[in-house]
Formats: structure tokens, C-alpha cells, sequence
């Protein structure tokens, strides 16, 4: 049973001011971006590089979990399970939503959660940057950070996720790009002309999706 972090890093806060839950108003942060995908789909490598070709601050929701608590990944996951991670995660996700002019990169499960996809789709642009599962045993063959890969076959554990997650993925996305094998900056700007594209043509009322 995993053990509790208490003593070894910070409790979140559970409600971060400004970004309502259920009903009613929420933070008009219109410009903001989120980018969902599965694990070695490119949301950090691309996301840094996006935020700055908009001009805005780019946040990685694990990398801000990590600073926030003193712990790794991995070590919640060993103290508190899958369980107490995502809730660490949530958190986290209320207090980076409620920010203006950020791009925010989420981990690949943060869409699991109906309070999540909530919180994305009521606050931002959602981008899935969507891959296969060759890609990314490609990108993750020497990747130890990855909690749900530490033991058993990537491969079989990758398809399991993908059929979980892929739907949600594309349910949520207001944008769908394909990252596939090209050079970071040509789809970094690839990806900046569809952004731009879709809040040229985006109105209060229009919120077709986009696929490339």
C-alpha cells in the first residue's frame, strides 16, 4: 500500500480562486493553450518552443507538480499510488488553468479525469498532439522517468493506453495535430498556423475542430 508523503513534501491546495468548478462563470483565459497526448508525443519539446513563437509562458503541469512538492513522479507514485498522484495532478491543473497567456503542457493521464477535461475545455484551446504507439517506444526507449512503464511490456502497456485514452483525446481536442517524424521547428510553426488559424476564425459560438 503506497505510503503517504506527508512529512516528505507540501499538500496542495484543493480550490485555487478564480477558476470555478461547476456552473456558472469561469476564467476567460482564451489565449491559453493545452496540449494532451500520449507520453513521447512531444508536448514539452514542442510546447516550449510554441510558447515562445505566441509570446507566452510556457508550464509543464508534471514539472510544476515536482517543484510545487519536492517529489518526482515516480515518488508519489511509490508513496501514494496512481491515485493519490492524480489528485496531486488536479490540483496542480486548477492553479495553472486559472493563469493567463500560458501554454501548459498536461501528462498523458490528466484527460482521465472528468474534472480535468472540464477544467481544459472551459479555459483554453485544447491541442492533442496525436502519435503512434512505434513513435513513441521510439522516443521513450531510454526514458526511466515514466512511472506506468517502469515494469512488464512498453509496447502491450502503450496499446493498453492508447485505447483508453486516444477517445479522450479526441473527444476533448479542439485541434488534433499529427506529430509525426519532422524537425521540432517545422512543426512547431506547422502547428502555429493552425493555432492562429483556428482564433482568427474563432467566435463565442464556433468551436468546429480542427485536424491536421
Amino acid at each position: 500500500m503506497p505510503r503517504n508523503l506527508s512529512g516528505v513534501v507540501a499538500i496542495l491546495p484543493k480550490v485555487v480562486s478564480g477558476c470555478t468548478l461547476a456552473g456558472g462563470a469561469v476564467n476567460n483565459s482564451s489565449h491559453n493553450v493545452y496540449l494532451i497526448g500520449p507520453m513521447g508525443s512531444g508536448k514539452t519539446t514542442i510546447g516550449q518552443r510554441l510558447a515562445k513563437k505566441l509570446s507566452l509562458e510556457f508550464l509543464d503541469n508534471d514539472h510544476q507538480l515536482q517543484e510545487q512538492t519536492g517529489a518526482s513522479v515516480n515518488l508519489i507514485f511509490d508513496l501514494e499510488g496512481e491515485e493519490g498522484f492524480r489528485k496531486r495532478e488536479t490540483a496542480m491543473l486548477k492553479k495553472l488553468v486559472a493563469r493567463k497567456n500560458v501554454v501548459v503542457a498536461t501528462g498523458g493521464g490528466t484527460v482521465l479525469a472528468p474534472e480535468n477535461r472540464m477544467l481544459l475545455s472551459r479555459t483554453g484551446t485544447v491541442v492533442y498532439l496525436r502519435t503512434s504507439v512505434t513513435q513513441q517506444i521510439k522516443r521513450l526507449s531510454r526514458d526511466k522517468t515514466r512511472p506506468l512503464l517502469q515494469s512488464g511490456d512498453r509496447k502491450e502497456k502503450l496499446f493498453r493506453l492508447a485505447k483508453e485514452r486516444n477517445p479522450l483525446y479526441e473527444d476533448l481536442a479542439h485541434i488534433t495535430f499529427q506529430s509525426r517524424s519532422r524537425g521540432l521547428d517545422s512543426a512547431t510553426e506547422a502547428l502555429y498556423q493552425k493555432i492562429m488559424a483556428y482564433w482568427s476564425n474563432q467566435t463565442d459560438s464556433d468551436h468546429e475542430k480542427i485536424e491536421r
